[in-house]
């Protein structure tokens, strides 16, 4: 018994392990909020700029645009407000991010 993968069983090292994935620590700032009608980054709009993929702030239901984008005001929006956790608004995704915890949601 044991032999060469002896060890690989509910004894396995921690160190084998796969690395737990870090969790949000701001789901209770999670708000319900309708996805917008008009399908715009309106800071974009104010400043004549384009975007690539839009994202809803889940604490107060701002809408911007992705990383992706040229001026990235989803991101911005958790820096200066403070609302970490944001959705994707694209067609057939239902993802949720948190910018301070890095994570999936």
């Amino acid at each position: 018994m044991g032999g060469r993968f002896g060890g690989l069983g509910p004894g396995m090292p921690e160190a084998w392990a796969e690395p737990a994935k870090p969790s949000c620590s701001h789901r209770d700032q999670i708000g319900e909020f309708e996805r917008p009608e008009r399908f715009e980054c309106p800071t974009c709009i104010e400043v004549g700029s384009g975007w690539v993929h839009l994202r809803q702030c889940l604490g107060c239901g701002q809408v911007g645009c992705c990383d992706n984008s040229p001026n990235q005001h989803a991101r911005r929006h958790w820096e200066d407000a403070g609302h970490p956790i944001m959705r994707s608004l694209e067609r057939g995704e239902s993802w949720r991010w948190c910018f301070a915890d890095v994570t999936d949601v």
